[in-house]
């Protein structure tokens, strides 16, 4: 075949082909950031005073890489605000002032809000009732206050669900960053009197009012039940440590 004809020939296979670009695999520094934030935003970093410090050398252990996708992987976190680096002292996990956790979880009651908004508007029903599950082993016979950590891990998994079951990817990440704070408080603040008296009862009527597509009731519900962490974190917050 003359030149000019395999040159036509390979242009009108490359014009008639539609070829995506591969993408290339994940580096070390990405698929570390991804385990690291992972793991942080699962931490609990309010039960306790003391700092919470990153080790490099433990970290790349127990990741299996080196130390340098370890260092920009956490250089990656500090930009997220979740670490920063404390001179001779080494990376610690960032903890909010008492201040600023009442300013998250005020936020956090406006997406939330606006999580159950869409949820009545967009959730299919069985959906909805399904979040009655997070608390199905808790009634006048099995106490909240009496099994106070099993119920703390049922609160945070609804309110997370609540927000992804809204199918908003926007709100999801708008949480993400939030999370690892308001979650740390509402686990510090459950098991006081004073809130775990009334958690049950509000969980319950947020649900109600979904699944009877009350679009204001339950944006309000939402909303109140979440301020009512925040107003007593700014009244008690001082004292949740001891």
């Amino acid at each position: 075949m003359p030149a000019t004809t395999q040159s036509r020939a390979r242009a009108a296979t490359d014009t008639a082909m539609e070829i995506v670009r591969l993408a290339p695999e994940a580096s070390f520094k990405t698929k570390a950031y991804d385990a690291l934030k992972e793991a942080i935003l699962k931490m609990d970093i309010y039960t306790t005073p003391d700092p919470v410090m990153l080790d490099e050398r433990a970290l790349s252990e127990k990741l299996g890489v080196s130390r340098t996708p370890i260092r920009e992987a956490i250089a990656m976190l500090e930009q997220d605000g979740l670490v920063k680096s404390v001179p001779r002292r080494g990376i610690v996990v960032v903890r909010r002032t008492k201040a600023e956790i009442v300013d998250m979880i005020r936020a956090w009651a406006a997406l939330e809000s606006m999580a159950a908004r869409l949820i009545t508007q967009t959730a299919r029903k069985r959906d909805i009732t399904a979040l009655r599950d997070y608390f199905k082993d808790f009634h006048k016979d099995r106490l909240p206050q009496d099994h106070i950590e099993e119920y703390s891990k049922a609160n945070i998994a609804f309110h997370q669900a609540l927000i992804s079951l809204s199918e908003s990817q926007v709100l999801v990440n708008m949480t993400s960053g939030i999370l690892l704070h308001v979650r740390g408080f509402r686990q510090l603040t459950i098991g006081r009197s004073e809130r775990i008296a009334a958690s049950l009862p509000e969980h319950l009527a947020i649900i109600g009012a979904l699944e009877e597509r009350k679009t204001e009731l339950a944006e309000k519900f939402a909303r109140d039940h979440t301020l009512g962490l925040a107003a007593y974190v700014e009244t008690h917050g001082d004292g949740l440590f001891g």
